[in-house]
C-alpha cells in the first residue's frame, strides 16, 4: 500500500540536521519550545520538498516542479532572492500529485541530493555549481544508482525504492532512508560503496511504516515514519536506531510524520504532514490530505505550531529559529520561540 503514498505526496512531497546550526554559545541553557511565533519567509516555491541551509546562510530547496521534467535546485539568499541553480529533474505528473525529487543535505561545501523518481545520488559541488551562468542542467552533475543497489535485496513484495532522506552519521558515512524499501542505506564517506544498514518491519500486515526523516542525536538515528494508506491516525511510529544498525523501542501513537529536526538541546521534533479523509470524503470534504492540518511535534505528541499546509521539512538555525518548509502552499515560515 505505500504506492498509494508514493502517488499521493511522495517526490511531490533533515536530511538530517544541517552541517552548520549556528548555534551560538550561551550561558543559560537553553529551554525547549512550547509553542512558536510565526513570520513569512518565501512563497511561491513549486511543490517544494527538501531544504538546507548552507554555511553562508543560503537556504537550498529542491522543487518538484509541475510534473513537466520541470523540478529544480533553487538557491534563496538569506533575504529571501530566489535563483533556479539546476533545472531538468524528472519530474512527472500521476494521479493529481508531481513526483520526482527528494530531500537533500548539506557538508562542507558539498550537496548531497536524492531523487526517488530516478533513484540517484545526486553529488553537488557547490563553488562548481555556482561558476558561470545559471541555471545548470542536471546532466551535468555527478550521480550514483541508489535503487539499482536496493533493487538487489529483495526487501519488500514489490521491490519498491525511494530514496528520500539522508544525514551523517558520527563514523563520517551518509545514512539514506529508502521509504519505498523501509530501510535505510550505509554510503561509504571513502568508497562510495552502499550497504544495508537496517530494515523496518512492517506495522500490520501489509501495512509499510514508510520512512521518511532522519537526523542523529549523539547517540541513536532517530527517524519519523508516514505509513502507508490508508494513513490511519495513531499508527506512525518514532523509530531509534543505534550505530550498529539495531532498532531500539521509542514511541508509537503518531501519524503522517514527514521529517525531524534536533532542537539545541538534541530532542527531536517532528512534521505532521495533514490530516487524511477517507473517501468518500462527502460534501466540502473530498478524500485526500486536507490543507492547513500540518504541525510541529515533540517527541511526546504536544503540539507546538498547528495550520502548517503539508510540511515536509524542517531546519534549526540557531537555539531559537526553525524554518519550516510546505509543499501545500509552497512557503517557508520562520519559527521563533
Amino acid at each position: 500500500m505505500k504506492k498509494h503514498f508514493l502517488s499521493l505526496i511522495a517526490f511531490a512531497l533533515m536530511a538530517g540536521l544541517v552541517a552548520i546550526d549556528a548555534c551560538t554559545d550561551h550561558g543559560e541553557p537553553v529551554p525547549e519550545p512550547t509553542q512558536f511565533s510565526v513570520s513569512p519567509f518565501v512563497s511561491e516555491l513549486r511543490a517544494p520538498i527538501g531544504m538546507v541551509i548552507d554555511d553562508q546562510g543560503r537556504f537550498w530547496v529542491t522543487e518538484g516542479g509541475s510534473g513537466n521534467n520541470d523540478g529544480a535546485l533553487v538557491m534563496i539568499t538569506p533575504q529571501g532572492a530566489k535563483t533556479k541553480v539546476v533545472t531538468n529533474f524528472t519530474s512527472i505528473f500521476n494521479q493529481g500529485n508531481v513526483e520526482g525529487i527528494s530531500h537533500l543535505y548539506y557538508d562542507n561545501g558539498t550537496l548531497y541530493l536524492l531523487h526517488g523518481v530516478e533513484g540517484l545520488l545526486y553529488v553537488i559541488d557547490v563553488a562548481s555549481v555556482l561558476g558561470g551562468s545559471l541555471p545548470k542542467d542536471k546532466a551535468a552533475l555527478t550521480s550514483e544508482n541508489i535503487r539499482a543497489f536496493v533493487a538487489t535485496k529483495n526487501l519488500t513484495y514489490d521491490n519498491n525504492s525511494n530514496a528520500f532522506a539522508l544525514t551523517k552519521g558520527p563514523d563520517g558515512h551518509l545514512y539514506i532512508v529508502d521509504a519505498g524499501a523501509n530501510a535505510v542505506i550505509k554510503r561509504d564517506k571513502d568508497t562510495h560503496a552502499l550497504e544495508l544498514f537496517t530494515t523496518f518491519p512492517p506495522i500490520a500486515p501489509n501495512r509499510d511504516p514508510v520512512p521518511t526523516g532522519i537526523v542523529f542525536d549523539g547517540t541513536h538515528f532517530v527517524l519519523s515514519s508516514l505509513t502507508g494508506f490508508p494513513f490511519t491516525p495513531g499508527s506512525a511510529n518514532l523509530y531509534k536506531v543505534n550505530t550498529s544498525g539495531v532498532m531500539v523501542p521509542y514511541k508509537s501513537g503518531f501519524t503522517t510524520l514527514t521529517h525531524v529536526v534536533l532542537t539545541a538541546n538534541d530532542k527531536p521534533l517532528f512534521l505532521h504532514y495533514a490530516d487524511f479523509t477517507m473517501p468518500p470524503g462527502g460534501p466540502g470534504n473530498p478524500p485526500g490530505f486536507k490543507a492547513n492540518t500540518g504541525s510541529v511535534l515533540n517527541e511526546d505528541g504536544a503540539v507546538l505550531f498547528s495550520g502548517l499546509d503539508r510540511p515536509t521539512d524542517i531546519k534549526r538555525w540557531g537555539d531559537r529559529t526553525f524554518y519550516v518548509l510546505s509543499l501545500g502552499d509552497g512557503t517557508i515560515k520562520k519559527l521563533d520561540f
